[in-house]
Order: C-alpha cells, then sequence, then structure tokens
C-alpha cells in the first residue's frame, strides 16, 4: 500500500499525484493519504507523515514535492524509513548513490530519465551530457546517476552564463528548470536526444479564440524537433516513465516487507 501526502495545489504535483493515483488502481496498489492546505504547520505535516510511517499496511512513503517555504523539508523526508521511500529521495538512499552503492530505492524521475535515453543510446561511456537544473528532486541525482555510466556530464543552472553553449556541444540534453518554452530550437546540436522534464502551464488561445490553458515543457519542441533525433513531448513524455519506476519501487517495497 502507497501513503501519500499533498501540501497546496501546485498544478505540477496535482497531476503527478492523480497519474499515480491512477496507475495504482490500474494494477492493483491500494493507497491512502492526505491532500493539505498549503497552510499547514510543520508540526501537523509532520505528524500525518509519522502516521504513515507507523502504519505496518504501507509499504511506501510519497511526500510531493515542492512543500511550501515555510516548511523545513529536510526534517519531513528525514521522518521517513529509507525502506519506506519509494520516491528515492530521502537523504539515506541519495547519500548510497553518491557513495557509488545501491541505494534502497533511486528517485523516481531521475530513473525514468535514465531509462528513456538508454532505450535509444544503450551505451553512454564518454557522451557528453547537459543537465539543465539542480534540484534534488532531478539534476543532482540524475546526475550521478548519469555519471555512474561514465558519461561527461555538465549540470547548468539559472545561474549559468551562456546556457546555449552547453546545449549546442552536447549530445543529450535533460531539462528541468520549470521554464516553458526557454530551451530554444536552435540551440540544440543536429542529431542530439533531448528529454524534457519541465511542466508548465501557459494561457493561449483555441481556434475559437478562446482563452485556454495547456501544458507545456521547457523546450521549444516544435523547433526543437527539427534538430534533434530524439526528443520527449509536455505532456506524455518524462510524467508515465516516473509513474512507472514509482510503481517499480512500491512493488520491490511490498516484497521487501513480506518476503
Amino acid at each position: 500500500m502507497l501513503g501519500y501526502v499533498l501540501v497546496g495545489n501546485d498544478i505540477e504535483s496535482e497531476l503527478y499525484v492523480r497519474m499515480k493515483k491512477k496507475a495504482c488502481d490500474k494494477i492493483g496498489i491500494e493507497y491512502i493519504g492526505h491532500s493539505l492546505d498549503k497552510s499547514v504547520s510543520q508540526e501537523q505535516l509532520s505528524h500525518y507523515v509519522q502516521e504513515l510511517q507507523n502504519n505496518q499496511r504501507i509499504n511506501g512513503i510519497l511526500v510531493q514535492l515542492p512543500l511550501p517555504d515555510h516548511i523545513n523539508e529536510n526534517q519531513i523526508l528525514d521522518i521517513i524509513s529509507p525502506l519506506k521511500d519509494v520516491d528515492g529521495i530521502c537523504p539515506y538512499n541519495i547519500g548510497l548513490a553518491l557513495k557509488k552503492r545501491v541505494p534502497y530505492y533511486t528517485s523516481c524521475t531521475p530513473l525514468g530519465v535514465l531509462k528513456l535515453i538508454q532505450s535509444v543510446c544503450p551505451d553512454l561511456k564518454g557522451k557528453r551530457v547537459t543537465v539543465c537544473g539542480r534540484s534534488n528532486i532531478v539534476g543532482l541525482p540524475l546526475s550521478l546517476l548519469l555519471n555512474k555510466q561514465d558519461a561527461t556530464v555538465s549540470i547548468c543552472h539559472s545561474l549559468t552564463p551562456n546556457i546555449q553553449d552547453y546545449i549546442k556541444n552536447a549530445d543529450i540534453v535533460v531539462t528541468a528548470v520549470g521554464d516553458p518554452k526557454f530551451f530554444k530550437g536552435e540551440w540544440f546540436k543536429e542529431g542530439a536526444i533531448a528529454i524534457d522534464v519541465g511542466i508548465n502551464q501557459i494561457q493561449g488561445k483555441n481556434m475559437n479564440g478562446e482563452i485556454v490553458k495547456r501544458i507545456v515543457g521547457d523546450i521549444d519542441f516544435d523547433n526543437a524537433i527539427e534538430r534533434c533525433s530524439y526528443i520527449t513531448p509536455v505532456p506524455g513524455g518524462v510524467g508515465p516513465m516516473t509513474i512507472a519506476m514509482l510503481m517499480n519501487n512500491i512493488v520491490e517495497s511490498w516484497e521487501r516487507m513480506n518476503f
């Protein structure tokens, strides 16, 4: 059984939680959890997570990130046992990955991204990979996974000058910055592999001239697709892989607890 906590109404977080519930329903995994207002206190949130941790029926715990600014994220994640950390983002599991040891669980989105890349480029040895974004959820754990595959990894972020130069020289580009269509199609070198982790909500007009909201990635997909050999769409690219990796981790957690 999966225990989850969702705080606030972040569009990306709500989307992922809905997708995770749908996947659990599809393959028969039970779940219980809490959807909390963004004003929830540190003490209240800690209580809810501890409640899930103490529940013997729960094999895995998912605290959907990011959390509101007034919440100490590290203190919340510290409550979760490494054996129930099916999202692979708690300090112990991240630390094992950093030490090049095998964690109980690998972070779902980075692992999904790696699987996507390896599906079209099995051997990453010496490949130049630019990871745009240095979050604890995607950028940093992904760089560890890629480094373990002997790729040459560059990490870029909002303060990186001339970021397009890193893109132009990369065989593989992963974007996770949360800036709609920031990465221009002409930045990518011919034949590059592009993995778009960004989820951004923008407004536009439909064919009837009505204002509608839609989800786009960090990459200007329509132009980048002309230069890239492979590119993931948003939505429908990395998201389903993240869900698949989470389902895999939940099944592994059940096996650990029962066998």
